[in-house]
């Protein structure tokens, strides 16, 4: 079985992207998107996520709900860590959507920890942290290293913000200390508007600065898996309640051009594919 896979669902990603074997599962995307039945994940993690190489491509952030079912593929402790704009643990329902995938995942018994870098949302802010799982966040099971840039003083000391001149520093502690093998998800929109085209709001990072946290982390522990997502893609539901909250929850953003993000998309994962699946030497 090949090291990595794309697995289309959207048409976010061109096909054979960085030579990739592709899968389209095109006619589970609607049905999967933003958010979905456990019952219906179970099946498609049964029909299609199961068998899956150790990394994989996929869609939008409104799929990022699926690294939740991949990371449970790996066998033995694992700790999780994730690079996003979003925090991804808020509490309320659904249960399996791509806003609070993260709790579903520090339910698993393979998972240690999750530690989280490089959110900028506003939902750290009063009242949007109300729906956040201080239970992980208490018992220190669930980390979040946010920017700073994005915070006023306040929240920023709560959540003991990095900056830019900082966060190389804590991130190499933090990949020093990590005592079990790793599994890595990376959301596109973790990077600055200029290196990627998405559908909800972008982060700060740059694609060279992920490349680069990812090889102190394959320096520093046994990377065992990971998936990247979060390319821009036409959202299409099959269930009105699915447009309907979708509707609600996405940023309002003006029209993109698909081909173009493409593009963006494409040399931002360049930078940061090969280190993941650790053939960058």
């Amino acid at each position: 079985m090949s090291l990595g896979m794309h697995l289309n669902l959207d048409d976010a990603w061109a096909e054979g992207a960085l030579g990739m074997a592709d899968i389209d599962a095109r006619a589970w995307g609607t049905r999967v998107r933003y958010f979905a039945p456990e019952k219906l994940l179970a099946e498609f993690y049964r029909s299609v996520l199961e068998g899956l190489p150790r990394f994989v491509l996929y869609g939008s952030g409104d799929f990022h709900h699926l690294a939740g079912w991949l990371v449970r593929r790996v066998q033995g402790p694992v700790t999780l860590v994730m690079f996003d704009n979003h925090r991804d643990w808020n509490v309320r329902p659904p249960r399996w959507g791509c806003g609070g995938w993260m709790n579903r995942a520090l339910e698993f018994s393979n998972v240690c920890r999750a530690s989280v870098w490089g959110c900028g949302n506003f939902e750290l802010n009063w009242p949007g942290r109300v729906f956040a799982n201080r239970r992980d966040l208490r018992s220190g099971r669930l980390e979040v290293h946010p920017w700073a840039e994005r915070f006023g003083a306040g929240t920023a000391k709560r959540f003991d913000a990095m900056t830019r001149e900082n966060w190389r520093e804590r991130f190499e502690a933090f990949a020093r200390a990590v005592n079990t093998p790793v599994y890595v998800t990376v959301d596109m929109d973790c990077l600055d508007a200029g290196n990627a085209v998405t559908n909800w709001e972008n982060g700060l990072f740059t694609p060279d600065d992920v490349a680069w946290a990812l090889r102190r982390l394959r320096d520093c522990a046994e990377v065992v898996g990971g998936d990247v997502c979060g390319a821009y893609s036409m959202p299409r539901f099959e269930r009105w309640m699915q447009k309907l909250v979708g509707w609600w929850d996405h940023p309002k953003m003006p029209a993109v051009d698909s081909a173009l993000a493409r593009e963006v998309n494409v040399r931002s994962l360049e930078r940061i594919w090969p280190v993941l699946v650790g053939t960058d030497h």
